[in-house]
């Protein structure tokens, strides 16, 4: 098999450098990705190349090189052309933007001072309308561009990390929780329990495995080699940022990337934007049928639960124990339903105690890793520094400096070196500028890396592994073979 356009060119991806493909193509995976990106489109009812362009000014929007609001000036009219409707997230931005410019024009136009005072203090005699007046405010604002906003990183919150020196976690300044996982590569042994207990967990269809586990050879070591893979749950989630109809989007309460089955219209635009391939469109009737759903047999819907206040509704969902109503009462977990986009969800009935209180801050990946007794992944806050993932983190990087503090004889090391220092982790494709929240312990894989057949394959399991040549091609950049 040919690889030479499967690398993303992102050294931080484990891909390997392609200067041709990183020419070609704007999306990471390449342009025989881009290609067969484009096909599928082709197969929807909706515009190809509105889709395509999106994806592409996407991954420049993630990067800085233009704003959010740009981005949403540039294809609203298109997008509500073809949808209806423009409800994208990054609108936000936009009537920001526009409000910023109305007050700075107006201002020039009125001599300075407050826009309501001035607006106020209109004549209705005169010959200069409020509506006028916004009239001549919103033309000139339309006039005026906005370059990319650059945004500042903080540091490290927990003290005993800055004892440490730079945390692997990344940023963790933000306020507020923040779902991921530290996922340890070496504990890892390619069982797939994780891949079993989320198929089991989610009832989703033959081939649309949430998580995936890579197993792969690598000239730069000498031991099996795994890669887990689920959604990243990217802070900065091009998937989200073309959704015509927000039913991708990002929960508030604790920063996990969802899709509203209910809104979703399966025009697969998230799909062709992310830059890790961990989407999957329904595209026939779902294996296990709604009625199979745990919590299916509550006399409810999204609608019905909407008209409950709070407790009311989290109290009939965790009663049911509900596996497709999160608690605002949107339908964003278990598997989704035929002609809609699915992927890793993390669980979030689980986090919303719908399943009992023993389940909340828990994956069913996680669960069955556990449950196998490798405790390769770690889920939970990753804001937080006493959560299961960054406590593991802490006693992983002081393993390995005591353990290499003790073959150097007890030398003493310099100030410069940490026990962060002496831990190799990693996250996927990062400088993208994705924010991903997950972060890997163990080898990151090289540009020779190639998948290989694992110690337990996909069939051995009962589920169909159709990824495998897609990821085989797309995931490494092994060059020709």
């Amino acid at each position: 098999m040919s690889k030479d356009d499967s690398s993303c060119g992102r050294d931080s991806c484990g891909c390997g450098e392609n200067d041709e493909t990183a020419d070609e193509s704007f999306h990471p995976m390449g342009e025989d990705y881009e290609e067969e990106m484009r096909e599928m489109l082709d197969d929807t009812e909706y515009d190809t190349e509105l889709g395509m362009d999106m994806a592409e000014d996407a991954m420049a929007l993630i990067q800085g090189e233009i704003s959010e609001a740009e981005f949403h000036d540039k294809y609203n009219e298109a997008v509500v052309e073809e949808f209806d409707v423009d409800d994208r997230p990054t609108v936000d931005a936009f009537e920001e933007m526009n409000a910023e410019e109305d007050e700075s024009i107006f201002k020039k136009l009125t001599g300075g001072g407050d826009i309501a005072d001035k607006l106020a203090g209109l004549d209705a005699d005169t010959s200069q309308s409020r509506r006028d007046t916004m009239k001549k405010m919103g033309a000139a604002g339309a006039a005026l561009g906005l370059g990319g906003v650059a945004s500042a990183q903080g540091g490290s919150s927990d003290p005993k990390d800055d004892e440490y020196g730079a945390n692997p976690v990344g940023d963790t300044s933000d306020e507020g929780t923040q779902l991921g996982m530290v996922i340890d590569l070496n504990r890892c042994d390619g069982c797939l329990e994780c891949v079993t207990g989320c198929i089991e967990e989610n009832n989703t269809s033959s081939g649309a495995n949430w998580m995936y586990v890579l197993s792969y050879e690598d000239e730069s070591t000498e031991q099996e080699n795994f890669l887990v893979r689920p959604c990243q749950h990217c802070t900065n989630a091009p998937c989200e940022k073309v959704c015509p109809v927000r039913a991708r989007h990002t929960r508030d309460k604790d920063g996990i990337v969802l899709t509203n089955y209910e809104t979703c219209i399966g025009c697969r635009y998230c799909q062709v934007a992310c830059p890790y391939g961990v989407n999957y469109f329904q595209w026939g009737e779902p294996d296990t049928p709604f009625d199979e759903l745990m919590g299916a047999d509550g006399d409810y819907d999204e609608d019905s639960l909407k008209e409950m206040d709070y407790e009311q509704r989290n109290q009939l969902l965790t009663e049911n124990n509900d596996h497709i109503y999160d608690e605002r009462g949107m339908w964003s977990d278990s598997r989704p339903p035929q002609g809609v986009m699915g992927k890793c969800t993390m669980c979030p009935t689980r986090q919303d105690g719908h399943s009992g209180e023993e389940k909340q801050g828990t994956v069913a990946c996680m669960e069955a890793c556990d449950a196998a007794g490798m405790s390769a992944i770690h889920f939970g806050d990753v804001n937080d520094p006493e959560s299961r993932p960054r406590q593991y983190m802490r006693q992983r990087a002081e393993q390995e400096f005591a353990r290499d503090t003790e073959l150097d004889n007890g030398e003493q090391w310099g100030e410069t070196v940490t026990p962060w220092a002496k831990l190799s982790a990693f996250k996927l494709l990062e400088d993208l500028g994705t924010r991903p929240n997950i972060t890997y312990l163990g080898n990151q894989p090289g540009p020779e890396a190639e998948q290989v057949e694992g110690p337990v394959s996909y069939e051995q399991i009962g589920v169909t592994d159709n990824r495998k040549e897609h990821l085989d091609q797309y995931t490494f950049g092994a060059g020709d073979d």
